[in-house]
């Protein structure tokens, strides 16, 4: 598999994921190549675009909840934050994706 050709087909794939739900790459091109060069390594050794940024469990149901884009499982905490952990996608209003902050879920939930 050519590393190259294969982000560029991550890319198309994912965009018509993220789109529908609000969010864009970040405009950070050089982040979303390194990002997306992670995930077809994680893909080769897993058969699966894992988030770069999240450690694997011995739990397939973490796992799977951690496919990139994994927006959907983690919605809430991403709206809050508007990106994604990684910062692979971002809200479709972020211009400056290097301004917004990391809110631990704990913080999120202080119910």
């Amino acid at each position: 598999m050519n590393v190259d050709s294969r982000k560029k087909a991550l890319r198309y794939l994912f965009e018509k994921i993220i789109d529908p739900l609000g969010y864009k790459f970040s405009p950070d091109e050089e982040l979303v190549d390194f990002l997306l060069e992670q995930e077809v390594k994680l893909e080769k050794k897993h058969g699966i675009p894992y988030c770069p940024c999240q450690g694997l469990k011995k739990s397939r149901e973490y796992n799977m909840k951690i496919v990139c884009p994994c927006i959907p499982f983690h919605r809430e905490h991403f709206d809050a934050m508007k990106r994604c952990w990684c910062g692979l996608y971002v809200h479709k209003d972020v211009t400056d994706p290097d301004r917004l902050r990391q809110i631990p879920l704990s913080e999120l939930k202080r119910d």
